[in-house]
């Protein structure tokens, strides 16, 4: 049966061939969110949502003689993605923006807008899947067929209500017949390279994005060893990850990582690579997709990070809501503010955020 259907077009290839693809049964109208003013981001590299964008996404919808819809977010994107990711790079997190932005503008805000417009669903180029299921009576999130493309992780947080109104049409399909099918048809962002995941920090120096746009401090503190000792000096906790190992700028006989951060006395803690593994960890704010709740301990596979290699685990509920996750083997660098989704099979199963000690 036909649906009226508004694509997010982010000017793309993908977001063009999810259009392209679902014209041929649906009627179908294309949009594009505008999400910060350039001057909200530090100049230099490669962005996604860039008024080029915006104007590839026009030519793409005038090419497949579609309307076009420009919507301005910019003061929930603001709000909602880059305060939240300067907090908790303020509060000795390393946040997922793009997760964010799913969670509390693109698909809430979407969805709305689409139905105020008369459309009954809304349908992005990601690559996962989407079915019911009629024995639990819920709406599955999967993989992406495509294991090298499968964009399920950055998903984990949407709802039911987001899932039942949502198209997913390259959840079966490879980015290389997703550029055929838009090199076929003519389409100007065919060969378009894919840009970077974070649009608002095109060159990746997060810190001079957080200081000079969000007005946080970077200011030097102790780097603290295992034993308490002070070996020297950082340059703002904000410009540390855990796990890093270069520019620490410090001497030791062995290797030394980060291995956490404690705000509060603005220190950098710093240890061998052993100090960086871990057998359980807890996940606040869970969000859960397959079932409804968590009432007892489940086996699932983790990822703790995109592109991550799973682990198996045990989840187990808290009183206060909270998860903790139990693995089978020791996991390197499970970094607070990080994402960790659980999976069984292909099932995204639920997710939630890594909680810092």
């Amino acid at each position: 049966m036909a649906q009226k259907i508004l694509v997010g077009m982010s000017g793309g290839v993908d977001s063009s061939a999810a259009a392209l693809i679902l014209m041929a049964e649906h009627e179908v109208a294309g949009c594009t969110m505008k999400l910060f003013h350039s001057d909200d981001i530090v100049e230099g590299g490669k962005t996604c949502c860039a008024l080029t964008d915006v104007e590839d996404a026009r030519r793409v919808c005038h090419r497949l003689e579609i309307d076009h819809h420009v919507f301005n977010f910019t003061e929930e994107f603001h709000r909602e993605v880059m305060e939240r990711f300067a907090m908790g790079y303020a509060q000795g997190e390393t946040p997922n923006p793009c997760i964010d932005c799913n969670q509390f503008v693109k698909f809430p805000h979407l969805l709305r807008r689409a139905d105020q417009l008369g459309f009954t669903h809304i349908a992005t180029g990601h690559y996962a899947r989407i079915r019911f299921d009629d024995e639990s009576g819920r709406y599955q999130l999967l993989r992406g067929l495509d294991s090298s493309k499968d964009q399920s992780y950055v998903l984990y947080a949407m709802t039911q209500e987001e899932l039942s109104h949502t198209l997913f049409p390259l959840g079966d399909k490879t980015k290389a017949e997703i550029r055929e099918i838009a090199s076929a048809r003519g389409l100007v962002t065919a060969d378009k390279p894919d840009s970077q995941d974070i649009c608002f920090v095109p060159d990746g120096d997060y810190a001079t994005f957080l200081t000079e746009k969000m007005g946080i401090s970077a200011i030097p503190g102790d780097i603290i060893d295992q034993r308490g000792q002070v070996l020297g000096r950082h340059e703002g906790a904000i410009r540390y990850t855990i796990g890093q190992r270069r520019g620490l700028g410090v001497s030791s006989p062995a290797p030394l990582y980060v291995t956490g951060k404690n705000m509060a006395q603005n220190a950098v803690m710093v240890g061998d690579g052993e100090a960086l593994f871990t057998d359980r960890f807890i996940v606040r704010t869970p969000n859960w997709i397959s079932i409804e709740s968590l009432t007892e301990p489940i086996e699932v596979t983790v990822m703790t990070r995109y592109r991550d290699r799973e682990t198996a685990a045990t989840l187990h509920p808290l009183a206060s809501g909270n998860v903790e996750v139990r693995l089978s083997e020791l996991k390197r660098a499970v970094t607070p503010g990080q994402a960790a989704v659980f999976y069984q099979g292909d099932v995204v199963v639920g997710g939630g955020v890594i909680q810092g000690s």
